[in-house]
């Protein structure tokens, strides 16, 4: 009977996902970062002369007239109106109206694994989102799990604009995103826009999820329903150096709709023998924090994409 509710889910998830790639094009439009070899379209209200088509660079430049050499890379086009708006405004012109229309895309490649219908590198080009990709590859199979994997290659302070204090991950970046919460209920807050070099992976079904500060996060099958904490963070990696292993949660659902369980645990005090070593139910989700406290709520939201405003009850 499991079975037989679990792939009536996935096939209710394929109809949705059919139904809603268009839905969510133009924000993944708006959202869209540029970069090398995109062509921009850009314009200045009754400024004609300053009206200019330009390719982008491979170190993600353009050249304007006034404004000379622009880093361009990483900004959507809205950033980018902005800042030449603020440019012109500051020395040359009054109130400039600025539109910015990206007229050619440049390439991009992300992968999909897992259980869809046909995983493999995708080349695809202009923006796409996690709803586009999984219509690309066909869909999902039968035994898919609830739960996708986006893992996001390390950037370098290369890949943004220059100017923008953002952090710069030394690790890939783990997004869990519940699909059932994305294609049944249609929360297309978790559509997230995707980048070159991100790589879906849709587990099985029957899996926990480690993810945060370990070596390898993703899903791991069930050992006869039988699997501890502490071999979890084994099949892991094991933890990061910057791993609060004091402060771990489990999520786990309650089998009240969707309503959540939040766990907390010290893996240091089991690993010294002063904490029970629990065993790790299906479709569980352990997340490691980094150490600190801002650092905490930080991974927190990046790692569990999906799982906020769908109800949670607190556990001990």
């Amino acid at each position: 009977m499991k079975e037989i509710e679990s792939s009536r889910q996935v096939r209710a998830m394929n109809e949705k996902l059919l139904m809603s790639t268009l839905a969510g094009r133009k924000t993944s439009q708006r959202d869209y970062k540029i970069g090398p070899e995109d062509l921009l379209e850009i314009s200045v209200f009754e400024e004609e002369k300053l009206n200019k088509t330009a390719r982008v660079s491979s170190q993600g430049n353009i050249s304007l007239p006034l404004l000379g050499v622009l880093r361009v890379k990483g900004l959507t086009a809205t950033e980018l109106e902005k800042e030449i708006r603020d440019l012109l405004a500051e020395k040359y012109l009054q109130d400039p109206q600025v539109s910015v229309f990206i007229k050619e895309y440049r390439s991009q490649r992300i992968s999909v694994i897992g259980r869809v219908e046909r995983s493999g590198v995708l080349e695809v080009t202009g923006p796409k989102t996690v709803l586009d990709i999984l219509a690309q590859a066909g869909g999902l199979k039968e035994d898919a799990g609830q739960l996708l994997f986006l893992i996001r290659p390390p950037r370098s302070e290369e890949d943004g604009p220059r100017g923008k204090q953002e952090p710069y991950e030394q690790y890939p970046q783990t997004f869990i995103i519940d699909l059932d919460e994305l294609l049944i209920k249609g929360d297309m807050t978790i559509n997230i826009s995707l980048l070159h070099g991100d790589v879906l992976n849709v587990p099985a079904s029957g899996k926990i999820f480690v993810g945060g500060e370990v070596v390898t996060s993703g899903g791991f099958p069930m050992r006869g329903k039988r699997l501890r904490l502490t071999q979890a963070i084994t099949l892991a990696g094991g933890l990061r150096p910057e791993a609060n292993g004091s402060e771990a949660r489990i999520f786990r659902y309650t089998g009240q709709g969707n309503e959540k369980e939040m766990i907390t645990v010290d893996i240091y005090a089991i690993q010294n023998g002063r904490a029970e070593d629990l065993y790790l139910k299906e479709n569980d989700i352990l997340f490691i924090p980094k150490s600190g406290v801002k650092n905490f709520f930080i991974g927190l939201r990046d790692t569990l994409k999906g799982f906020f405003g769908v109800g949670f009850s607190r556990g001990f």
